[in-house]
């Protein structure tokens, strides 16, 4: 059965402030289509804020020695409570880091006034004196270690993809600007004086965010029909050196007549380059065959299993299971923060999913979706889903977007196929999924998977897709392809 939705406009890190009966008063958010939602607060009530994100990442090692420590919140902080006494970095022996902090976005960072040492071990912490707008306090400290290394970071950063394409045409009337950067950068650098759009000399209206390492161009309004566009990246932009980008990035797109369905897509960032991403570990049994780069972290490369004729080559290692290459975080420089930023992104793209608001349908199906056929959207469960052998077909555009929140498992029975219909395209299908993630025998699975646990395809399965796990994934006889771009 179809679902009819709503055509919405959704910023990537909106957090939606839940309906809470209290003493008889229902206190709802406010919903909205097409430019986004408001959100009722109410101050008796409050979520705590995470840090969902760190760089370095925890245990992380050969760090720049003149890099700035980051942590990215779940929600929008009050700046005024992030400081030098809420946001530490020390030594050993406890010994206090001089520095200064700065936050925009959803980001602070802790910027040493000098160098940090060579080689040295560094425990950074966010006290529960952090807040959130609303006033609520970080639940716990949130600690983190990191090791220095002998060098610094003298890269400048660059732009690696950006969406539309430059030259792209037919572009959505309603679609945001987006751009990868090819490592995390400075968020207070990010601003609509760094990343503009205009439509010849003229200047478009809209809000910038930055999360990870994605910055979104948000237009306040529809972009004109059959019109060309041009976006620049200046070299404003610094990485968390310092090191500012060497030219500004430009390019150019043209929009069609489309207004693309369904919610904004999740920004996967330089996760999005991998095919496979684990920080626990990939194994495989059986003839598997995949297409795309691999990678581990904070895990070593001793947890590929099962890879044959595994050679390693200094930053990367080839199998022959494998057209592309495995990366893990023991590997040459700059392997490791390579992975490092990609394994933060993979976090920040589930949290982002996972908090998207304005579902088109909530426990549809009493989490049985079998044999239904579903248009673009936001879907939500407080249940696990299963999908048995009758499929399930996603009918939309090429540039319409499902995004499927399902807080505990996903279960695919074997023999079920997902089929899309209509030009739905696998990349813009996001499955986030709190639980772990079960493709049973010779399943046709497509979209990316975004899981807090295990994801497994059992013999025969095949994906067009990325499995990005925050555990293990393991593979048995399966065929796995990125999704065409």
């Amino acid at each position: 059965m179809g679902i009819t939705m709503e055509v919405f406009k959704q910023y990537s890190n909106q957090i939606m402030w839940l309906g809470i009966l209290m003493f008889g008063i229902v206190v709802l958010g406010c919903g909205g289509g097409g430019g986004g939602s408001a959100s009722a607060i109410n101050s008796t009530v409050a979520v705590a804020p995470t840090v969902i994100s760190t760089n370095p990442g925890n245990t992380v090692t050969a760090v720049a020695r003149n890099q700035n420590i980051t942590a990215t919140f779940s929600t929008a902080m009050n700046a005024a409570t992030l400081t030098a006494s809420t946001f530490t970095v020390t030594g050993p022996g406890s010994t206090p880091v001089a520095g200064s902090v700065t936050y925009s976005g959803t980001t602070a960072s802790f910027n040493p006034t000098a160098d940090l040492a060579d080689s040295v071990l560094y425990t950074a912490t966010i006290t529960t004196g952090a807040k959130n707008v609303a006033g609520t306090a970080v639940a716990a400290n949130y600690v983190w270690t990191f090791t220095t290394g002998s060098i610094n970071d003298s890269t400048a950063p660059d732009v690696n993809s950006t969406n539309p394409d430059s030259n792209a045409t037919g572009v959505p009337i309603n679609q945001s600007i987006t751009a990868v950067f090819s490592e995390a950068v400075d968020s207070a650098t990010v601003n609509t004086t760094s990343f503009s759009l205009i439509e010849g000399i003229t200047p478009i209206a809209g809000v910038v965010t930055y999360s990870g390492t994605t910055a979104i161009f948000n237009p306040t309004n529809n972009l004109n029909t059959d019109t060309n566009y041009t976006a620049t990246i200046t070299t404003a932009v610094q990485d968390l050196a310092g090191n500012a980008m060497l030219v500004n990035k430009v390019w150019t797109f043209t929009t069609g007549t489309t207004i693309a369905n369904g919610p904004d897509p999740v920004s996967l960032g330089t996760a999005g380059n991998f095919v496979l991403l684990s920080k626990s570990g990939i194994s495989t049994t059986g003839v598997t065959s995949i297409t795309g780069d691999i990678g581990v972290s904070p895990i070593d490369a001793t947890a590929f299993t099962g890879f044959s004729n595994y050679a390693l080559s200094g930053t990367y290692a080839t199998a022959d299971q494998v057209t592309g290459k495995l990366y893990a975080a023991n590997f040459a420089a700059p392997t490791p923060a390579y992975l490092t930023t990609a394994i933060s992104d993979m976090e920040i793209a589930f949290t982002d999913a996972a908090g998207r608001t304005n579902p088109t349908a909530t426990e549809l199906g009493a989490g049985n979706i079998s044999g239904m056929i579903l248009a673009p959207g936001l879907y939500k469960w407080g249940t696990g889903v299963l999908i048995t052998g009758a499929g399930v077909t996603l009918s939309g555009g090429a540039n319409d977007v499902w995004i499927f929140q399902i807080a505990q498992d996903l279960t695919v029975s074997s023999g079920a196929i997902i089929t899309l219909a209509d030009g739905a395209m696998a990349k813009n299908v996001f499955w986030q999924v709190s639980g772990q993630t079960a493709l049973g025998t010779t399943v046709q699975f497509k979209g990316n998977i975004l899981s807090q646990t295990l994801i497994s395809l059992n013999t025969g399965a095949t994906l067009e897709g990325r499995t990005l796990a925050q555990t293990a994934v393991t593979l048995n006889a399966n065929t796995i392809i990125l999704p065409t771009p």
